[in-house]
């Protein structure tokens, strides 16, 4: 089941995400979270955000503007890792609380807190028209970088904000799905390395099974995003975007809460 569920969203999306607001990372790490403890998850979204970034590098990567590059994704990468050593910092947190509920036993720990509230914020941030054209002036570049980059390492989610800050840095839309691009790349090398020294090298259950799991959401992510780059040239699915919210918020109240 964890295979056809990630995998459809991995194609799904990552065609998506060169046009539309959300992004691989944001709806990718809650179908992981589904089937894995949220680390991992985290990480291996991570995994599967490099290596589809890195082949749209080769379709659209060309375009990027290297001064906004440099200028927004350096910063990120700093922070980027800062994100994800806290992550790790959380991950080892005891559990917070503990309740029954129907029968069977839930437990809230800070880290589910935490990426659960995220989830729900960034889908909020992305589904409200008013924050959805959130965009911020050029000067604000390296804050953005900061920005997005500490939540990309704390909890994979770093798309929404990346595009409020560089869609007013003066690009014109290839150069803007390029520079984009290039700038996540910068930022999941950051935090991978990170969460190679944090988590995978702990002894999670079945961590080693999961890379099974994130070679065919690769593979997949790729079919992905050859089908955006060369089929879709304008995307607006607004009602694809609210369903898709809208679930993202359920599994994000539900890590939040213990239920996940």
């Amino acid at each position: 089941m964890e295979y056809i569920v990630v995998c459809l969203v991995a194609v799904l999306i990552s065609a998506l995400t060169l046009f539309s607001s959300f992004g691989l990372g944001t709806v990718l790490m809650p179908a992981f979270a589904l089937f894995f403890p949220a680390p991992v998850a985290i990480a291996a979204t991570a995994v599967v955000h490099l290596t589809n970034n890195i082949f749209k590098v080769f379709l659209v990567g060309k375009k990027a503007d290297r001064g906004v590059v440099l200028r927004f994704a350096l910063p990120g990468a700093v922070t980027a890792m800062l994100g994800a050593g806290v992550l790790g910092l959380f991950a080892n947190m005891p559990v917070l609380y503990t309740y029954s509920l129907a029968g069977q036993a839930h437990e809230v720990t800070l880290i589910k807190l935490v990426i659960g509230s995220l989830i729900v914020l960034f889908a909020l941030f992305e589904l409200l028209p008013r924050f959805n054209q959130l965009a911020f002036d050029q000067k604000y570049l390296p804050l953005g970088g900061l920005l997005s980059g500490f939540f990309g390492g704390l909890s994979g989610n770093q798309g929404a904000l990346r595009s409020a800050f560089l869609i007013k840095a003066g690009l014109d839309k290839e150069a803007f799905i390029g520079t984009g691009t290039v700038s996540a790349v910068i930022v999941d090398v950051a935090r991978l390395l990170v969460y190679g020294m944090s988590f995978y090298l702990v002894n999670f259950r079945g961590v080693t099974e999961i890379w099974g799991l994130v070679l065919a959401a690769s593979l997949a992510a790729f079919l992905g995003a050859y089908i955006g780059a060369r089929l879709i040239k304008k995307v607006t699915m607004r009602i694809l975007q609210i369903i898709v919210g809208v679930m993202m918020i359920l599994v994000g109240a539900g890590l939040a809460t213990g239920l996940i």
